[in-house]
């Protein structure tokens, strides 16, 4: 039979990805700008809750918001009609932004005027948590009829989000969902997780999440 080698090629890959993500932080830092990557599956309520956001800090924060999707610009309109500045980025078939996506997209979008951008990474669990995007904060979405069991699936999301938002705590009568398990499962991963329970849609629980937003971006700013 013959013999062939295996070479693994994907802690390189990400190596350099990391150092570039770090760099791309550096330079955010320098022109004062806070980047957020906003991570969820498909559904979970990104673009809604980021117009609730929009509309408690959009008065007080210069903002905007790049929507990464595998296609259409769906996202980026919805976000435009807000009045924020907004910008579509189409991964060509990738599930996920790595840095050097995310510079690019940052470059055509412009943000030495922003105090805060969000970018709404590919809807999926695991692709996204995979790459460094340059991002100062990750913040992921679970919404509550996706299941309470997430974080037992789904390790490495998790274990890189800065803050988990439960998002659809309306509709918490109608579902098995364990609010306390899904605490004690995502501190599992990363102990002392911030965790937000909320609903985009009426609003509940909305405040706890800005206020946190509005924290990060003022420390980043002045550290």
């Amino acid at each position: 039979m013959e013999q062939f080698r295996v070479i693994e090629v994907r802690e390189s890959i990400l190596a350099d990805n990391n150092a570039d993500a770090e760099r791309l932080r550096r330079e955010l830092k320098e022109q004062g700008t806070f980047l957020l990557n906003l991570m969820s599956s498909p559904g979970a309520g990104k673009t809604t809750l980021l117009k609730g956001t929009i509309a408690a800090l959009g008065g007080e924060l210069r903002m905007g918001v790049m929507e990464a999707d595998i296609d259409s610009d769906v996202d980026a309109a919805a976000i435009a009609a807000t009045g924020v500045r907004a910008i579509q980025l189409h991964t060509g078939g990738m599930c996920h932004l790595d840095a050097d996506m995310t510079r690019q997209g940052l470059t055509a979008f412009g943000t030495e005027d922003l105090d805060l951008v969000v970018l709404e990474n590919v809807g999926n669990l695991v692709c996204p948590a995979e790459f460094d995007t340059g991002a100062v904060k990750n913040a992921v979405i679970l919404s509550v009829p996706e299941g309470h069991d997430k974080p037992l699936k789904y390790p490495l999301m998790f274990e890189v989000a800065d803050v988990l938002l439960i998002n659809k705590i309306d509709v918490l009568p109608y579902f098995d969902f364990d609010l306390d398990k899904l605490t004690e499962y995502a501190h599992m991963r990363r102990p002392g997780l911030e965790i937000f329970p909320l609903s985009a849609k009426t609003g509940e629980g909305m405040d706890a999440w800005t206020d946190w937003l509005r924290r990060q971006t003022a420390a980043w700013r002045q550290s």
